[in-house]
């Protein structure tokens, strides 16, 4: 894994940057790769909120994230490059929590790809999460290069439950 990425800016900060979703209706090339309709472009607070409803041996994809964001907002899809950078800045803003001396942070090791694998741009790699996955009772794999959770498809929740209204 490559060095760790350094900013003067909290991932905290980052995190709670004020900012509204955006919901916008797709055209050329948006249009041509997601279909028609609207796109949802997530705040990270957002994104944050959906990790933070799943539960404690349980699992959710990036695309189920997308998916709950975009029926939340009436939107047809939500943006993954978003959702991907704002998971990104959730992970990291819990680690910040956790060295700041909080006990409850978002757990963002439970969030895996559509196909099982673990994000090695998580903190600490995939070796990190695949500790926190073992210890909640999930059995990690290699898989090439990959690492995955084994029958990750069982573990996954069909609807993570948002923490506050909205």
């Amino acid at each position: 894994m490559g060095a760790k990425f350094t900013s003067k800016t909290s991932w905290r900060s980052k995190l709670q940057k004020a900012q509204e979703p955006s919901v916008f209706e797709m055209t050329g090339k948006t249009a041509q790769r997601f279909g028609p309709g609207k796109m949802l472009i997530p705040t990270p607070m957002m994104v944050d909120e959906v990790i933070r409803g799943v539960r404690s041996g349980k699992l959710i994809t990036t695309g189920a994230i997308r998916k709950i964001l975009a029926e939340k907002m009436r939107a047809n899809v939500t943006c993954p490059l978003c959702t991907g950078i704002f998971v990104r800045i959730s992970a990291e803003t819990s680690e910040e929590d956790r060295a700041a001396g909080k006990a409850r942070v978002t757990p963002y090791w439970r969030v895996v790809t559509d196909k099982g694998e673990l994000n090695e741009k998580f903190p600490g790699g995939a070796a990190a999460a695949a500790r926190k996955l073992k210890e909640e009772g999930h059995r990690v794999v290699a898989k090439g290069k990959k690492m995955v959770v084994d029958g990750f498809e069982k573990a996954v929740e069909a609807r993570a439950v948002l923490v506050s209204a909205g």
